[in-house]
């Protein structure tokens, strides 16, 4: 049992505002909603963002000669703990498909420091992210990025393990990891959105003024780009409200959408009435669908291509022309009607019918 419902404002689109837009920065706009859902779907939206949006994040560090966090390094300027503080500044990018998996993933790289490296460093030598990152399926956001200084000659391995997940994680919580001789776990920052305002302005609808227009600007690390962060948080939203779904007794229409179907009907109908001869095709084409008895864009529009070409005198020339007109119109060969009621048997009495009403109404 369907209940009616009346008609509820909602947005068409949500606009960018392009002229504000960065890789990591993006103003969205969207209007008209009706009072109150503007707070309703911004609180939810910008919650969500902040908490619950996934992204990669190093969990584990292993440098060769280094047992624990709390030491000094020979040759190394900064000690154990300001090195771990510099990897958790590290921003690494992965959207893992369906067929991925979410195992932690090992990136090894044994860094080289010389002589003449320090030399030409004037005496030390600094060595970023991307020096310490080897071969990984994981693209570096900040390669550039200081990690440490070197002031002596080194060869060392180091070892990092990189895992998806979301939120702040402490350390000890880190789950499914063998953590392996002088590894150290870390805590890991998730969260690739770093700031999300909403506002909620007044809005005209007609000469109504009392409507919601909701801004929200989202900023990112650049783990995920804006965009991403919303339709992800989204999906979210929309999959904690599935279980919900489960108790519906009852299904709800509205008023705009039976308008919106009636005026969808009605310009269809228009385009379909039309007679073959309104549509300015070439004297040949329009003798071929004369000769099939063919009248209308409705009987035209249900007869696959297949059937068009077996017309006497009926060539592929013609039906690209027929094809492109249609196309203008928004329309296609086998077009499948059914919604409207309307298929290759029935056509001509739906159209005859369609006609009667009009008259009977006027």
């Amino acid at each position: 049992m369907a209940v009616l419902y009346g008609k509820f404002e909602k947005p068409e689109k949500v606009k960018i505002e392009e002229e504000t837009a960065t890789s990591t920065f993006t103003r969205f706009i969207a209007e008209p909603f009706e009072r109150g859902f503007g707070h309703t779907v911004g609180n939810a939206l910008r919650r969500i963002m902040l908490t619950s949006l996934e992204a990669p994040g190093i969990i584990s560090v292993r440098m060769e000669g280094v047992p624990h966090e709390y030491m000094a390094i020979e040759g190394i300027i900064e000690d154990m703990t300001r090195v771990i503080l510099n990897l958790k500044g590290a921003l690494f990018r992965k959207l893992p498909s369906s067929s991925d998996t979410r195992k932690v993933e090992v990136v090894s790289k044994v860094f080289e420091v010389t002589q003449d490296m320090i030399d030409k460093g004037n005496g030390s030598y600094n060595v970023l992210l991307q020096d310490l990152v080897g071969s990984s399926t994981f693209e570096i956001i900040n390669p550039e990025m200081p990690m440490f200084t070197v002031t002596k000659p080194m060869v060392k391995r180091i070892d990092i393990k990189i895992g998806i997940g979301r939120g702040y994680v402490p350390s000890e919580r880190h789950i499914g990891i063998e953590r392996g001789v002088d590894e150290i776990v870390i805590d890991t920052i998730f969260s690739p959105v770093r700031l999300v305002n909403y506002y909620v302005e007044n809005t005209r609808v007609g000469r109504d003024t009392d409507y919601d227009r909701l801004i929200i600007e989202v900023e990112t690390d650049g783990r995920i780009n804006p965009k991403e962060a919303l339709t992800f948080a989204t999906q979210v939203f929309m999959e904690q409200f599935k279980i919900f779904d489960t108790l519906k007794l009852y299904d709800l229409t509205f008023d705009q959408e039976i308008v919106e179907e009636n005026k969808d009907r009605e310009e269809i109908m228009r385009k379909l009435l039309l007679k073959i001869n309104e549509i300015e095709l070439s004297v040949r084409s329009t003798n071929c669908l004369q000769s099939a008895k063919i009248e209308t864009i409705g009987e035209l529009v249900v007869m696959p291509e297949s059937d068009m070409l077996k017309f006497r005198n009926f060539g592929k020339k013609s039906l690209n022309e027929i094809k492109q007109k249609l196309t203008e119109m928004g329309l296609t060969l086998g077009m499948d009607l059914s919604k409207y009621g309307i298929n290759k048997d029935n056509v001509k009495e739906v159209l005859n019918q369609y006609l009667e009403e009009g008259k009977q109404e006027k």
